[in-house]
């Protein structure tokens, strides 16, 4: 009864131990690596959750890039909401910082987008609160870029740059002040 005991504890013992290395292990690969996260409505169809009323699309978010600031036109990325810092949205990188924009439906129809800030469209015109309603979004508010599609099985992919039709910026100039 006795060895019964100290192999009960010795096994509490090990599981503890590896459970206080495996924390802090996966909270820094989630923070500063990649995680994985759902995406939801129909701002991104037909590229994301092309189906309606089908499986939500859940993608792989590299945290590693955005931190990087390796970031480049027609990038899916996470950014938080400028409209409410506790929702996250995912959106298509459109203009990088010196480009200069068309808008859809913004109060200009041409922006130069500031130093520090992105351009974000959703792929579903009409159907996407993005910087056509809120402006540019800056740099400090990427969350993650979205690297490849990982559920459902049927749509694994990894996800390339690629800009809508007829949403190039008008030029891409670098600010020289």
């Amino acid at each position: 009864m006795a060895q019964q005991t100290s192999a009960g504890r010795r096994y509490v013992q090990t599981f503890i131990s590896g459970f206080f290395v495996a924390v802090p292990v996966t909270v820094t690969i989630l923070d500063k690596l990649a995680y994985v996260a759902r995406v939801e409505g129909a701002s991104m169809q037909p590229f994301l959750n092309p189906d309606v009323g089908a499986q939500s699309d859940v993608v792989l978010l590299n945290r590693w890039s955005v931190r990087n600031n390796q970031v480049q036109r027609g990038d899916i990325v996470s950014v938080v909401s400028p409209r409410n810092p506790k929702q996250k949205i995912i959106k298509r990188v459109i203009g990088l910082e010196g480009d200069f924009i068309r808008t859809l439906s913004y109060k200009n129809r041409y922006v130069r987008v500031p130093n520090g800030h992105l351009w974000i469209e959703g792929d579903h015109r009409g159907h996407s609160l993005d910087s056509n309603c809120f402006g540019p979004v800056s740099l400090g508010l990427l969350h993650g870029r979205a690297s490849h599609i990982i559920w459902p099985p049927n749509r694994w992919q990894r996800i390339k740059p690629s800009l809508p039709p007829n949403r190039e910026p008008l030029d891409a100039e670098e600010d020289d002040e």
